[in-house]
């Protein structure tokens, strides 16, 4: 016998992920880890799963109505990295989020408005807020629009999401390490946490120029020992501990911007280069911008105001996004982040793992 479990798969920003209503799964949170692994698949290619065998579609969305008064869903994300037969449910996905609006709205938990629906969701994994907003005419959610996002084929409705309030979402401050740069195994670098922890890095300190598409910077095994060395000294002084085993923090490498955007990325996710660029992770990059830290003086020139447009530029083209700035203090304060994505319903119905699933742990 299998087990059958109510399931909605969406495509959100450009990442693909399974969602589910908190209330159809085992409220131990081992078994239903145990349960999550089975339905997205535990070998490096997910062959026995629904997974893709890569980061950007081994996600997962587990949302139900909202414990807290200001807000209307809670979304707690899991990050699974084929292979390896494990959940991180430390850090937040922006793509992902991108569903929960549309999710809400088809499971139920949000009564859909006339025009656009707009809701609240409180990030469980960081305990932030972000107000999505979905198009919603005659009361039904549209996933057929004119808006286009690079990294994504085709055209689908917008959904904006504007994010309250980030900076220090996973390590407790906006720059954990106390300062705008430290130095690891002779690589100045900036640890950044703006919604999602991130090590920014020149390029060209690791010996590369930037232009190098996803899958080459893949095959790099040097360039990738040298980054996971970083990585795993720089987290504990982050506050995350030990991260050997976490997705977080991701390392991104910048370069001059090349096509008119404020700065050029490679983000590795953690061990895998990004084929674009995380939502929260291009905040993060901007964020090191803004700071006028070392790593990016002199290769990104932020806007003047206190909203500040800008596009992150990535393998696949370019991110747009809008950070509100208060630069009247010593250091930049920053309020909210605003970003126009798009998300489409794959599939939804009944997904079916095996019956020992829910075995005890």
């Amino acid at each position: 016998m299998q087990l059958a479990i109510p399931y909605m798969q969406f495509r959100g920003g450009s990442s693909k992920g399974l969602y589910f209503l908190a209330e159809d799964l085992p409220e131990d949170s081992q078994r239903r880890d145990q349960m999550l692994l089975d339905a997205m698949g535990r070998d490096a290619l997910q062959i026995d799963g629904m997974g893709g065998a890569n980061p950007l579609t081994s996600k997962i969305a587990i949302v139900s109505r909202s414990t807290r008064s200001d807000a209307d869903v809670d979304f707690l994300f899991g990050q699974i990295v084929p292979g390896q037969s494990s959940i991180d449910f430390s850090p937040n996905c922006g793509n992902i989020l991108t569903g929960v609006g549309p999710f809400a709205l088809e499971s139920g938990l949000i009564k859909a408005e006339d025009g656009t629906t707009q809701t609240r969701v409180h990030m469980v994994n960081t305990g932030k807020l972000c107000d999505i907003e979905v198009s919603t005419p005659d009361g039904e959610v549209t996933y057929e629009g004119d808006t286009t996002i690079d990294g994504v084929p085709g055209s689908a409705s917008p959904v904006v999401c504007s994010y309250l309030e980030l900076a220090g979402s996973s390590c407790g401050a906006l720059l954990p390490t106390g300062q705008i740069t430290d130095v690891v195994d002779g690589i100045t670098l900036t640890a950044v946490d703006n919604g999602m922890p991130v090590v920014v890095i020149r390029a060209q300190d690791v010996g590369i120029s930037g232009s190098e598409s996803a899958a080459e910077l893949n095959q790099d095994l040097e360039l990738k020992t040298q980054l996971e060395s970083i990585r795993l000294q720089i987290g504990p002084a982050m506050n995350l501990g030990g991260v050997s085993d976490k997705a977080v923090p991701k390392m991104c490498l910048v370069s001059a911007a090349r096509h008119g955007g404020l700065i050029n990325t490679r983000t590795f996710i953690p061990h895998t280069c990004h084929e674009t660029v995380g939502v929260l992770g291009a905040v993060s990059a901007a964020t090191a911008c803004i700071l006028n830290s070392e790593v990016t003086r002199g290769l990104a020139c932020p806007p003047e105001g206190r909203l500040k447009s800008m596009s992150i530029e990535h393998p696949q083209g370019a991110f747009p996004i809008t950070l509100e700035v208060d630069e009247s203090g010593e250091y930049p304060s920053f309020i909210s982040a605003r970003v126009t994505r798009t998300a489409r319903l794959l599939s939804k119905g009944m997904l079916f793992v095996p019956s020992k699933s829910t075995e005890d742990c």
